[in-house]
């Protein structure tokens, strides 16, 4: 496990799932840096790094490839595409990826977290789902392309230094008890 000192959470500081995981990282003692962007407003402001137009760009994605990879169509807005940029520099950074969200009939995950989840998957990265309408967490096996439950003693530990924890705005009690579990399993 790693050393408490060495790891960093990098997210986005938004409401809900990412609020969530930078309130843990303050309480156990983890550094966050959160991805934004002006005119961003997020909740968490602990680490904030706020992206300039280049550095945005680095992250640009085709959104007509992120709507055929999700099987569903994004607003064309310069707020959503830097959204998705911000996903970019969170699921690059990490080592490991968190996310808290529902997984769909189609394996994609609802909503715009479900790009994250998509490009943790392209980069081959360990990607941990908690579902929250199944009320567990889920690993997504690369070779079998499907999701794989994990039951009670198999619940994930942060094992890199450098993880990423992010979801959806709309957070229920039994994913807020998951993260918190999270951290405590893990350090």
């Amino acid at each position: 496990m790693p050393k408490r000192e060495d790891v960093i959470l990098f997210s986005g500081g938004a409401q809900g799932a990412e609020a969530e995981f930078g309130a843990c990282a303050e309480r156990f003692g983890i550094e966050e840096v959160n991805f934004s962007f002006d005119g961003h407003k997020p909740l968490r402001t602990r680490g904030l790094r706020v992206l300039n137009h280049e550095e945005l760009a680095a992250g640009e994605v085709s959104l007509a490839y992120v709507s055929r990879l999700m099987n569903r169509r994004y607003p064309d807005t310069p707020t959503f595409r830097k959204i998705l940029q911000s996903i970019w520099y969170q699921i690059n950074n990490g080592q490991e990826i968190y996310v808290i969200g529902t997984i769909q009939p189609d394996h994609t995950v609802r909503g715009g977290t479900g790009w994250g989840a998509e490009f943790a998957k392209l980069c081959n990265k360990p990607l941990f789902v908690f579902d929250q309408d199944r009320n567990g967490w889920f690993t997504w096996d690369g070779e079998a392309s499907a999701w794989t439950a994990l039951k009670g003693g198999d619940d994930p530990v942060i094992e890199h230094v450098h993880f990423t924890g992010t979801g959806t705005r709309v957070l229920s009690a039994s994913a807020q008890k998951a993260i918190e579990d999270l951290f405590a399993r893990s350090f």
